[in-house]
């Protein structure tokens, strides 16, 4: 089935209610935060107003395109190889990220200037108020996800699809890398690339959905779980055994994470109509 593309107003439309949304979402946590809220309670309460936002700015294009956007969620679409790639893929790319930062540390290209930074490296497990963690989860490993999934690839890419694969999952990567953090743009690219891929080779929204949910899940563990210190003196660097090791498992991890893109031939491409 091959069906056209919409027209260029719509995705107009979508970049400008996404942006709006995201401006309401930064006043609000900026209100949040002058109320005494902690920073991570306050960004994940915030998120909660993007929704509305979009439904309230989208509903003509949402209502029109309803059908189109429900068959990407079809279950006809969902198997238990499909969840388990795409959950592997979601460890795969945790993993690169944490091996790209121990890299990182180890041949000093990030380091902590402070002289009274500790040295370590010293790792503790404790998390925060169970509360906080929920509603992280609940906001950052569920609603986020599937928000940006359906923005990105659901709508974006699939509008684009007709100017080719590279394009319109590059086109994709770069408004999902857009929607975050500055500091966080290298590895927010490079999983809009991995989900757009995922997208594009399955027709469905689960593989992307599920990988973004896992990723996002192990985040919520490093912010609110996890908490290290390692800034090795300039004398002790390159720690060259540490930082060659994690290279070595950041390259099998995306190896890993092409073989198991590749395991799903690609089939027709499926687009909204105008």
């Amino acid at each position: 089935m091959t069906v056209a593309p919409p027209a260029r107003i719509n995705l107009i439309a979508v970049i400008v209610a996404t942006t709006a949304a995201l401006i309401g979402r930064a006043w609000l946590q900026v209100a949040l935060l002058e109320d005494g809220l902690q920073n991570d309670y306050a960004a994940d309460l915030s998120y909660l107003v993007v929704p509305p936002i979009l439904l309230i700015l989208l509903f003509p294009i949402l209502r029109h395109h309803n059908t189109f956007i429900l068959e990407l969620f079809s279950r006809d679409r969902l198997s238990t190889t499909l969840i388990l790639h795409a959950i592997a893929i979601g460890f795969l790319l945790r993993l690169a990220e944490w091996c790209h930062l121990i890299a990182g540390v180890s041949f000093g290209w990030y380091r902590n200037l402070d002289p009274t930074a500790i040295v370590g490296p010293t790792f503790t497990f404790s998390c925060a108020a169970p509360g906080a963690v929920a509603l992280g989860v609940i906001v950052m490993a569920m609603l986020v996800p599937f928000v940006e999934e359906v923005i990105c690839r659901g709508l974006i890419q699939s509008w684009l699809s007709h100017r080719g694969a590279i394009f319109a999952i590059s086109f994709s990567a770069c408004s999902f890398m857009l929607a975050h953090s500055p500091s966080t743009w290298g590895f927010a690219f490079l999983a809009g690339l991995v989900f757009g891929v995922q997208f594009w080779r399955t027709k469905t929204l689960w593989s992307s959905l599920i990988t973004h949910a896992t990723v996002n899940g192990l985040i919520q563990l490093d912010w609110r779980c996890l908490h290290g210190h390692w800034n090795p003196p300039v004398s002790e660097l390159p720690i060259l055994t540490t930082g060659i090791t994690s290279a070595c498992v950041l390259t099998l991890s995306f190896l890993s994470i092409i073989y198991l893109l590749s395991r799903k031939k690609t089939g027709v491409h499926y687009a909204p109509r105008p």
